[in-house]
């Protein structure tokens, strides 16, 4: 008896080193999504995109007002800065030649000649103003919009030496 208690107190010592190699056995973490906003959790956007669909960073109603107020913001908020500079620099020229033809129906108006055109020409300009403004609103809303599209537009010489101009859209 004494020799089966020996040798059970052999395997026994035998087996410690196998076990203190395993590790200690824990309930699996569930892990949570990419996605999910730590600091509040009664959010109504996520801060953050997955890498299915990314959030842009302004609402199209918010990209849409601030290109409505300021021509080229929402664009810029968007990460389209040359089309939000072309509405501020199509917004400059408007707002310069507003400024002109007014000075130019006040010197008409004194000399009392050519009021009707100047009058008519100042009138074209405000509303090309007023239109950029809309225009710039409807392009930052669709921007914001289609802001995770993936598709992009290439141009490249095809082996015959022509240009081509190729979209090319991922499907899943």
């Amino acid at each position: 008896m004494r020799r089966t208690g020996f040798v059970v107190t052999l395997l026994a010592l035998a087996t410690l080193p196998l076990a203190a190699q395993n590790p200690p056995q824990t309930p699996p973490r569930r892990p949570q999504p990419a996605d999910t906003v730590t600091q509040d959790t009664s959010a109504r956007r996520p801060t953050r995109g997955d890498s299915v669909r990314p959030v842009p960073p302004v609402t199209p109603g918010g990209a849409f007002l601030r290109s409505v107020l300021i021509p080229g913001w929402g664009q810029a908020r968007v990460g389209r800065n040359v089309t939000g500079g072309l509405f501020l620099l199509w917004e400059g020229v408007c707002a310069t030649m507003v400024w002109k033809a007014n000075w130019q129906l006040n010197y008409a108006r004194e000399r009392g000649k050519f009021v009707k055109s100047h009058t008519q020409e100042r009138e074209d300009w405000i509303v090309l103003l007023v239109f950029n403004h809309l225009l710039a609103g409807a392009e930052a809303y669709v921007s914001a919009n289609l802001f995770d599209f993936p598709a992009a537009l290439k141009i490249r010489a095809l082996p015959d030496g022509r240009t081509g101009v190729g979209v090319s859209v991922p499907l899943r």
